[in-house]
């Protein structure tokens, strides 16, 4: 086991050190290397941490390993029953607001998924070395006991400390047992590539309880799978099912990370359909990298470090195409197609390629093409399907069934690994039985995930997002009764909804406005789905950008948020989907009216949409029902009172 932290002692043991042994051994922990700016930094701090902490009982850590977000905190104290965070910014006289969610972050994290933590309070601490003063001290301490950041001079550091005590009287932590508690993080799909893509392993940065520990036997299993596919010669497709948010997407990516070096033999690619998805994680990595490189002191291009992160992440699409310029097979053996149910069904990939591509004669479904594509390698070849229940969204996305009727047609001598839990109704077709009339089909558990990490709080939301929206009240009930730490709540007040959010969010916690594509009629309330949002800038800028989702003035719909997350999200609910008595009515805007859908796939896809929009946030959601408006027949209010019925009689608290 790595330190959790580069040094650690008691308190007393750490100022009885010389400075320069404090040193050593982070030196010799650092998993990095260490720069002389990294020496000067340790030498200041470990100096007015000695200045400071006389006559303090307690424990110490410098270097606090946060793997979720690739960071260390400067230093943790234990002292009482309180966990100070504290984070230095050397030779800085203000408080920056990016510095103060820093803290925050670190503070929240240890609070989320330290568990040592979870019942301690923690108080964030952040030092301005050159502040000549600081405002006054404040303790705001949350539901969760995580105290508001503080923010000190040099000069008020120790008060801060002393004053904290006055407020938690408990038995004091005990160091050890702190130090060795598990630590469980579930980091966003955004925070996981940027660690991976870094080159940690998958096991620094998810969770290792019982109930998630199954992430880890998937990505072994894969692995398992494309070596035995190399040494014995074999075509091999395997589909990794599982709930939102249970960690298909960063199974994917760690094999693609594992697996990046482009002179071995068994290197993959990650391939996606979904276009914000590669827009978003290209653009995080790239930041990433070229700020890790300006930390280094090495100049870099924006151009030169972008190029390699567009090969480690490809639009399926624009792989697909590589196809029809070059009769050779791909590059790659192993390839990961991420939300792979999205693939196009024949008619839709020949109505494209009729029109882009000047392909008259196309008859394949995207799912055939591309394994014919792969099917090219004379010896062996890997493709890991990465499928999701009930998130068909689009027209034409041929679900998982595609994938089998063309292995059923067309690549019987490949090997099939599937999950057997393909048989719940989230699944378009009888996919299992499909499955079972092929001739190499292999029933493997170890290939579905189910327990959703994307919402941290609570494991089962996914659960009652799919109860509610199958009409199952009971069910839903009983399930939002199980989510304490997950708050869910109901209004008719987008401005209520609006100030729900913000007040919930705490650090850099991400919020933002999302909506069905087809909600047409929230534009009174300036909430205009037809205008696309970028999803770079409203994923990853931040607070200060009027394009980012902190604004909560663009609302991003199903297509651009899928496979993405948020901490805390307000749903606005529009008129296309209403409950009525005991089922789903399904509404298309078209014209001047709503039109009732009564295509069943149309039906299907309209309530993966708000499936999609109900399983984004981490830590809560707020939804927004108009209250409609009885001169506006587009908007009339029994379009919407029945849906706000049926979610306040489940149970979801409606504010007031």
């Amino acid at each position: 086991m790595l330190p959790r932290a580069w040094f650690h002692a008691s308190i007393d043991g750490f100022l009885g050190i010389d400075p320069s042994v404090v040193i050593g051994h982070l030196t010799r922990n650092a998993d990095i290397d260490i720069v002389p700016a990294q020496v000067e930094a340790w030498t200041y701090q470990i100096g007015f941490l000695k200045d400071r902490l006389g006559g303090l009982a307690g424990s110490i850590f410098l270097e606090f390993n946060i793997p979720r977000m690739g960071r260390r905190i400067d230093a943790v104290l234990l002292s009482g029953s309180v966990v100070f965070v504290v984070e230095f910014k050397v030779g800085e006289s203000r408080f920056e607001r990016s510095a103060i969610d820093q803290v925050w972050d670190y503070a929240l994290d240890l609070k989320n998924f330290h568990e040592a933590s979870h019942g301690a309070p923690i108080v964030p601490v952040l030092v301005a070395t050159e502040a000549a003063t600081s405002p006054a001290i404040d303790f705001q301490f949350a539901p969760d006991r995580v105290c508001n950041p503080l923010r000190v001079s040099g000069n008020t550091f120790r008060t801060a400390i002393d004053r904290s005590f006055q407020y938690f009287a408990n038995e004091p932590i005990d160091h050890v047992s702190w130090a060795a508690a598990p630590y469980r993080p579930t980091p966003t799909i955004v925070e996981a590539a940027r660690v991976l893509y870094a080159q940690h392993s998958v096991e620094a940065i998810a969770r290792n309880d019982a109930g998630a520990v199954n992430l880890r036997i998937t990505s072994v299993r894969i692995e398992e799978l494309v070596d035995q596919a190399r040494t014995g010669r074999r075509k091999v497709i395997c589909f990794v099912t599982g709930v939102p948010g249970a960690g298909k997407t960063l199974v994917g990516l760690n094999i693609a990370t594992r697996r990046r070096d482009e002179t071995k033999p068994t290197h993959a690619v990650f391939l996606s359909g979904n276009g914000p998805l590669v827009a978003v994680l290209r653009e995080a990595l790239t930041r990433d990298e070229l700020a890790r490189l300006k930390t280094s002191g090495v100049k870099a291009r924006r151009e030169g470090v972008a190029n390699p992160v567009k090969a480690f992440i490809q639009n399926v699409h624009h792989f697909r195409d590589e196809a029809l310029r070059d009769a050779a097979p791909p590059t790659d053996h192993v390839v990961i197609f991420d939300e792979a149910q999205r693939a196009w069904n024949a008619h839709k990939t020949s109505s494209f390629m009729k029109r882009r591509k000047n392909q008259l004669d196309f008859k394949h479904s995207e799912p055939a093409f591309l394994l014919s594509y792969l099917d090219r390698h004379p010896d062996w070849a890997v493709v890991v399907c990465l499928v999701g229940g009930g998130q068909e969204i689009h027209t034409g996305e041929a679900g998982i069934g595609e994938w089998l009727e063309a292995l059923n047609r067309g690549f019987s001598h490949w090997d099939v690994y599937v999950s057997p839990h393909l048989t719940d109704s989230e699944y378009s077709v009888p996919a299992l039985d499909i499955a079972s009339r092929l001739r190499n089909v292999h029933l493997d558990e170890s290939l579905h995930l189910a327990v959703s990490m994307r919402s941290f709080r609570a494991e089962n939301v996914s659960s009652f997002v799919k109860a509610l929206l199958d009409c199952e009240t009971q069910r839903a009930r009983e399930l939002l009764a199980e989510l304490a730490r997950y708050p869910v709540a109901l209004t008719r007040d987008l401005g209520r909804a609006r100030e729900w959010v913000r007040s919930h969010a705490r650090g850099s916690e991400r919020y933002g406005l999302v909506a069905s594509s087809k909600a047409m009629r929230l534009k009174p309330y300036a909430v205009d789905v037809r205008v696309a949002v970028d999803p770079v800038h409203w994923f990853l800028d931040g607070p200060e950008d009027t394009r980012s989702s902190f604004y909560l003035e663009d609302c991003a719909t199903e297509f651009q948020v899928q496979g993405l997350e948020l901490d805390w999200s307000c749903v606005t609910w529009d008129g296309d989907l209403r409950f009525s008595g005991s089922k789903w009515n399904f509404h298309d805007f078209r014209g001047s009216r709503w039109q009732s859908i009564k295509n069943a796939d149309n039906q299907n896809y309209l309530r993966n949409a708000y499936r999609v929009l109900l399983t984004r946030a981490r830590q809560g959601m707020v939804l927004f029902i108009p209250p409609g408006d009885s001169s506006d027949p587009t908007r009339l209010p029994e379009f919407y009172d029945e849906t706000f019925n049926y979610l306040s009689n489940v149970g979801i608290p409606v504010l007031v």
